[in-house]
């Protein structure tokens, strides 16, 4: 059984995104003179206008850009902070031995919007209004529904109730069908206005007023107001002969990275047909996985410097634990928190930029800022309501991350852009593509089709359920299972499983982009 994959190969300007639209806009924006950096503003606009089940301006967003010569990444961390009407004692108090899923106590400020500033005066250099026209005449104009967005708006539909922002996605009060076309002149208007004045339109004025009030006091004028994005230091490791790197905590970035060490030091065969290769995947991951709610934090309250997460000792620590042919058992979980789109270019000059923004739960908090089109994430329930904990809910703290996205470099060129949707699974849907690509060195459309798994909610240390796709070959479904693993098959192709999106740029400047044919909407193109 095979997949079509789409994919491009080139020397010119690249992109791959969850969606068509999408990927055409960037490409368009390359195409007049724009930057990388500039294209996947232009993709982002578009996916929060035809995906807002997955992002759009209401939610965060971290980028990884890299110039040629660049010996590493620079990092934008455009992750939101805690509103002042944020307290962890009085969820506290009001019963709550975790962080809410859904309302207004689970807004933390959005971040996207400062965060596309950001991006594009340091790396921009076309106009905003430029850049936003794709996502502004789609609003106008109208664009068709996708099978996964009449899917998700089906699913939506009682939580959505009474929303102003979504009477436009329910034409005549119901879910539209695939192929319809929809029009949503309310978020075009905000976008129409984020073109002409930045973020200001976002952060003040009429849109932060129908922010604040759509939180009930989590968030205050105020706090919208001082919203600022920073530019860090990436986290790294050398692994699979290239130099990975990620954005630090407040993201769980830095489990890929480790368990991709981890993986390559158990010197499994290089061959995804058997059962030892996604074995030691497996055992790599779920060696990180369970410490991440305890670990991952705003780094000014976590509980390690920065240079733990990677440090050699401590994953020697981990690969020694670690049996080349039965399941290690790893310390329960804590109680910790899927929507998100992860989008990447390549242009002409070989700037390389990923990124990745979010609504979080799907369209996230269920509500919007009233009739501006813009649904409001609830990246706030990342936090922890536990007292002393390093993640407690408190005001201007950012709170863990999900987001994970992903950038190798040779020497001081980029060889491979990498991301993915998934909330917390994101690192083992990351680790399983870079292993393949980078390690089995299988292109990336045969690398995005090969079969995938994914372990269960958890990943806790007491045997968790691998669920994998049907088209896994039956000997490494009996090789998992002989070494202790507990598998259950799923669909031929899981959606839910990405869409990861991915660039390889070879030692001869090739660029090829692959989609995910986990979904429908997913697209690679380029010059």
């Amino acid at each position: 059984m095979t997949f079509p994959t789409s994919s491009h190969s080139g020397t010119g300007a690249v992109a791959v995104t969850p969606h068509h639209d999408a990927t055409r806009a960037a490409l368009r924006v390359m195409d007049s003179g724009g930057t990388a950096a500039d294209a996947v503003i232009a993709a982002n606009a578009v996916l929060g206008m035809v995906l807002p089940s997955t992002c759009g301006i209401g939610g965060d967003l971290f980028a990884l850009v890299h110039r040629p010569g660049m010996a590493r990444p620079e990092v934008l961390n455009a992750s939101g902070r805690g509103g002042s009407g944020l307290s962890a004692a009085k969820l506290r108090d009001a019963g709550h031995t975790r962080m809410p899923t859904y309302g207004a106590q689970t807004i933390s400020v959005p971040g996207c919007v400062d965060g596309w500033e950001a991006l594009q005066r340091r790396h921009g250099r076309l106009e905003l209004r430029d850049v936003l026209a794709d996502a502004i005449d789609l609003g106008e104009s109208g664009f068709e529904v996708s099978v996964e967005f009449a899917e998700s708006l089906e699913r939506l539909a009682e939580s959505l109730r009474g929303q102003q922002s979504a009477e436009p996605l329910y034409p005549n009060g119901t879910p539209p069908a695939p192929g319809a076309i929809l029009v949503r002149h309310d978020l075009a208007s905000t976008l129409s206005g984020i073109a002409d004045h930045g973020r200001t339109a976002f952060y003040e004025g009429e849109t932060a007023a129908a922010v604040a009030l759509a939180t009930e006091g989590t968030l205050t004028p105020d706090d919208l107001a001082a919203n600022t994005s920073d530019w860090v230091e990436p986290i790294g490791i050398d692994v699979f002969g290239l130099s990975g790197w990620t954005v630090p905590p407040n993201s769980q970035g830095y489990i890929t990275l480790a368990a991709a060490w981890v993986f390559e030091q158990l010197g499994p065969p290089a061959d995804p047909t058997d059962p030892a290769f996604h074995h030691a995947l497996i055992e790599a991951y779920r060696a990180f996985a369970w410490e991440r709610n305890d670990t991952v934090a705003d780094p000014s309250h976590a509980p390690w410097d920065l240079a733990e997460y990677l440090s050699p000792k401590r994953l020697e620590q981990r690969l020694k634990s670690l049996s080349p042919d039965a399941v290690t058992q790893w310390p329960e979980p804590t109680a910790g928190p899927a929507g998100t789109a992860f989008f990447c270019a390549v242009d002409a000059d070989g700037m390389a930029v990923s990124c990745i923004q979010s609504n979080y739960f799907g369209i996230g908090s269920r509500i919007s800022a009233g009739t501006t089109g813009v649904f409001l994430h609830n990246r706030a329930a990342g936090f922890s309501v536990i007292e002393g904990h390093p993640n407690e809910a408190r005001p201007g703290k950012r709170p863990l991350h999900t987001l994970s996205p992903m950038l190798w470099t040779r020497g001081n060129q980029p060889a491979l852009i990498l991301g993915t949707r998934g909330g917390d699974q994101q690192p083992q849907y990351l680790l399983q593509v870079a292993a393949s690509t980078l390690y089995a060195e299988n292109d990336p459309a045969s690398a995005q089709a090969q079969p995938r798994w994914s372990i269960g909610k958890g990943a806790d240390g007491k045997g968790s359920v691998v669920f994998v796709e049907s088209r896994m070959m039956e000997q490494v479904i009996t090789g998992l299972g002989a070494a202790g693993h507990s598998v259950a098959p799923g669909p031929p192709l899981t959606p839910g499983w990405g869409p990861v999106s991915v660039i390889a740029v070879d030692v001869d400047g090739i660029r090829t982009g692959a989609a995910d044919p986990r979904v429908s909407t997913a697209a690679a193109d380029g010059d």
